[in-house]
């Protein structure tokens, strides 16, 4: 929905993180509504051939380098940033905590330090909904309790309440996105999920579905929700992308800093998303029951309320969208970008 009025529309935008998965089509987006985008990324985990598909320069280089992020605003003149790049793995976090501070929180703050050095006042965030924890609600709205259970989340909140901070001191100006699950693949079929490591539902249905002798995991069956499986909130990659876009035009409009959910206010279960896969892709998928994953909540569902208020956002695509979207993505790319190794670093 909708698109902000009166709004400077050739901002100049550099996008850390921007060839991974939900950042490549973020500059997607922001390409095809006319804003000069720039990569910034030190393809740890991202995809050099994401990059490449959107046509936008990559300019490689870590958040953690002080010299690396002020050639990059020295190259762009950019005035806007759209910040993707962190560890994102919640079981890692919990492995390598110290990772998740130095690269989500050090790094972090690096940048904001160097978009000051070059008069950079507006950023979009990407957070997450694991700043919540495991709230006990129907559906989530920002005023929850943020009560992150793990380093990732509480990697994402601390630079929440550090941008809030800088908003406070007029040094910024900031939207923080926390998105729930997202989903799908580009309608380009171009880009789409590829992960060294592949925790996410949907990709590892459709692996499953490709592979054969593969067989899926559903993790808990005795939850209370309408069929036991954990209920979740799935978004489109797409419409996410679009988020962003309006969150950054509508803080170059001079709105104030907000920290806004994007989802569905509908979930579905994990069931639901594999009855959903086999109409798609047409094929029997087999799944075998498995006991809960510690620390799993039954219902992690997100209002959007508040964006749709203010950004004048909602999703456009449902679960059929999502999963048939990845299923092109798949069908066209089987070993993902290609099959070389990523670094974990």
């Amino acid at each position: 929905m909708g698109r902000s009025q009166g709004v400077n529309r050739n901002m100049k935008v550099l996008v850390t993180g921007g060839a991974g998965y939900v950042g490549s089509h973020v500059c997607a987006a922001l390409r095809e509504t006319g804003h000069d985008v720039w990569v910034f990324d030190d393809l740890s985990e991202g995809h050099p051939e994401a990059v490449e598909a959107l046509g936008v320069p990559l300019i490689r280089g870590s958040i953690l380098s002080q010299a690396d992020l002020d050639l990059a605003f020295s190259e762009t003149g950019a005035s806007a940033v759209v910040h993707m790049a962190a560890k994102c793995l919640v079981g890692e976090s919990v492995e390598q905590p110290g990772l998740y501070w130095r690269v989500n929180v050090i790094g972090s703050l690096r940048l904001a330090e160097a978009m000051a050095r070059a008069g950079a006042k507006t950023i979009v965030f990407s957070s997450s909904a694991a700043t919540y924890g495991q709230p006990d609600v129907d559906i989530i709205e920002e005023r929850a309790p943020t009560e992150p259970c793990n380093p990732y989340g509480r990697t994402k909140l601390v630079f929440e309440q550090a941008l809030a901070d800088m908003a406070a001191a007029g040094q910024l100006r900031f939207a923080a996105l926390r998105y729930f699950n997202a989903a799908g693949a580009h309608s380009s079929g171009k880009i789409g999920e590829d992960h060294p490591v592949e925790t996410h539902l949907i990709p590892n249905i459709l692996k499953a579905a490709m592979d054969g002798e593969r067989r899926l995991k559903i993790f808990g069956t005795d939850y209370p929700t309408p069929d036991g499986t954990a209920v979740r909130d799935y978004v489109h990659v797409e419409d996410l992308a679009r988020a962003h876009l309006l969150a950054l035009e509508r803080l170059a409009g001079g709105a104030e800093s907000r920290a806004y959910n994007l989802g569905t206010g509908d979930g579905n279960s994990v069931n639901q998303v594999i009855e959903t896969a086999r109409a798609v892709t047409g094929l029997e998928i087999p799944a075998d029951e498995a006991p809960r994953r510690a620390g799993d909540p039954a219902r992690l569902v997100a209002s959007n309320a508040l964006a749709h208020k203010e950004l004048e956002w909602s999703p456009e695509r449902n679960l059929t969208d999502v999963i048939s979207s990845a299923w092109d993505w798949h069908s066209r790319h089987p070993s993902g970008y290609n099959a070389r190794p990523k670094s974990a670093g």
